[in-house]
């Protein structure tokens, strides 16, 4: 598709989109989807305008259609409209992709620290002057509130701003030796010219035997990432990837391909080197399943569900493969008697609502303490009725659609399985009158543990309240169940602070705070929400192969049988 037809496009799209989904179009006023079709006409001749609107994938720096020609379309989901029809690729584009990888990563990894650096930060210099477009293009094609969206291009930015810097900070350790003619060195990052001068005083003096560890890039990486952040959750991969000296081949959601190839395109004006990023979207399965059965993609990182995390650390098995996984989370929100209800207020709401509930952090579960239930349920109940819902061009709005019908379809059943077994809706309960998918921000009491929403991710706005009588209590509902992603704890008794913290099964604790992510603390969770950690130093550890070397020195051979005879106390299976 011509970038030119963008417009044309969109809006014969909305006329079929209308087609289709009338029942809901009905509830839309006219004048409301003349506004919105006017609004995506400008921003996308605006994105247009940037370079940034691309719609083919990029394999070994070209941006290349499909093999085949099939495209598939991106969809605003506030409106329904078209955005573009972008390349719907496959199992031999993937191929492609993973091969101009594998061959770019013999370079790339041989550059220095300081050389991946300036170019990492070249690319956050260029993400951030195009914060506001690609802001647009976030809420164009996932929908969020602009101000969100653009917020998660910072956010997203930060990353490769600090893994710029962190690709510099991969220190080595000296290590005692257990033998007084052995030195141990541990080098985390393969710097060439360190390395060689260090072989060569090695060589160079009579110290009998000297042992070396050394780390390496992981080599080529598949980045498999999630529609709720269609830019965070790239570059929370890709930065400490590059930083380290690995390659990559991203395949994006099919609903919001348009972000990641707006990024990858700034990536190639910053200097990343073509083969270094790769992008692929379409076909899912396909592509899947063909980084998987690669042996020259050495990792698998994946944000998304824990059904499909299960599946890919199966596969990943057959090469074994090492894997990063960030699936789904049921996060506790415990606010107690002796909380600050405006804290605890303000906290909820942002843990709860933010990106209309899509989020993987986001509070699934509000247990309120006895004490301050009916209290607590009144003051949030009357916040959650301020936000304002809406397109997320519109002035003034927090929360925008659901990204597609079944997403619509999953918080229904699931309200309609909380309201059959006692629950009760005291906010919103419904579709929006604004049609399509949007939702009223919800809150629902009298939930207990036998429901949907108490043991699964609804990942929509609604918020449920369970009541809970003592700290003990409190505890065991939170860890009782399978993910341990987020958790939050509202409370001003410290000593409690430090009790819940520690006796809670999560990989991050939000205390008296909702918003808990940054790019330089660890982000991951325990149990079945995943391994590894993405974010800080420790997600540089991620993309990086330790292995040892042990090289005898310059000593006269007389000294063997010494050295021999010291080595046989010291027998090892080196298997």
């Amino acid at each position: 598709m011509s970038l030119g037809g963008v417009g044309r496009i969109a809006i014969c799209g909305y006329r079929r989109i209308l087609a289709s989904h009338l029942p809901h179009v009905q509830r839309i006023t006219l004048q409301f989807s003349r506004q919105m079709s006017t609004e995506m006409q400008s921003v996308a001749s605006r994105l247009q305008s940037s370079g940034l609107l691309r719609t083919q994938g990029l394999i070994g720096g070209k941006w290349t259609n499909a093999y085949d020609g099939k495209t598939l379309e991106v969809n605003n989901p506030a409106t329904g409209e078209i955005i573009a029809e972008v390349a719907c690729m496959g199992r031999k584009e993937t191929n492609d992709a993973i091969s101009s990888a594998f061959d770019a990563y013999k370079s790339w990894s041989k550059l220095t620290a300081a050389e991946r650096s300036k170019r990492l930060r070249k690319w956050y210099d260029l993400l951030m002057a195009h914060q506001e477009e690609l802001g647009q293009l976030i809420t164009l094609e996932q929908g969020k509130p602009l101000k969100e969206a653009m917020g998660e291009v910072g956010y997203g930015a930060s990353f490769i701003e600090f893994f710029a810097e962190e690709a510099k900070r991969v220190y080595g350790d000296i290590i005692p030796p257990t033998l007084p003619d052995r030195r141990l060195f541990v080098l985390k990052q393969v710097i060439w010219l360190l390395t060689l001068l260090l072989l060569n005083l090695i060589l160079s003096t009579n110290l009998p035997n000297q042992s070396c560890q050394n780390s390496m890039p992981v080599g080529v990486v598949g980045a498999i990432t999630p529609w709720n952040f269609p830019l965070a959750m790239i570059t929370r991969k890709v930065g400490p990837a590059l930083a380290c000296g690995c390659t990559v081949v991203i395949k994006p959601s099919e609903l919001t391909p348009l972000t990641a190839l707006a990024a990858a395109e700034l990536a190639l004006q910053a200097g990343i080197p073509p083969g270094a990023v790769n992008v692929v979207m379409g076909n899912a399965p396909d592509i899947g399943d063909a980084l998987l059965a690669s042996p020259q993609v050495r990792k698998i990182t994946f944000t998304g569900s824990t059904a499909v995390g299960k599946k890919l650390m199966a596969g990943a098995a057959g090469t074994v493969k090492r894997v990063s996984l960030e699936l789904g989370g049921n996060a506790p929100c415990i606010v107690f008697d002796d909380a600050d209800l405006d804290v605890a207020i303000k906290g909820t709401l942002a843990a709860k609502f933010r990106n209309s509930g899509q989020t993987c952090v986001c509070a699934n579960r509000v247990l309120v303490q006895e004490g301050i239930y009916d209290k607590f349920a009144d003051a949030f109940s009357k916040a959650v009725q301020n936000l304002k819902v809406g397109d997320g061009f519109s002035e003034g709005v927090v929360q925008g659609p659901l990204i597609n019908e079944a997403a619509v379809n999953k918080v229904e059943t699931f309200l309609q399985d909380a309201v059959s077994k006692g629950a009760k809706v005291l906010l919103g309960g419904k579709r929006h009158s604004l049609g399509m998918t949007f939702y009223e921000p919800t809150i629902i009491s009298d939930v207990n543990s036998e429901m949907l929403l108490s043991r699964e991710e609804v990942f929509g706005p609604v918020a449920p309240l369970l009541r809970f009588k003592t700290e003990e209590e409190a505890i065991h509902m939170a860890n009782d169940t399978n993910a341990g992603l987020a958790a939050y704890i509202f409370t001003n008794n410290v000593q409690r602070t430090w009790r819940v913290s520690e006796a809670l099964e999560y990989g991050l604790v939000g205390v008296n705070e909702g918003i808990i992510s940054t790019e330089v603390a660890p982000f991951g969770g325990i149990k079945q929400s995943g391994l590894g950690r993405e974010g800080s130093k420790y997600g540089m550890d991620e993309y990086l192969e330790v292995n040892q070397i042990c090289m005898l020195g310059g000593h006269e051979p007389k000294l063997m049988g010494e050295v021999n005879t010291q080595t046989n106390y010291q027998a090892h299976d080196v298997k």
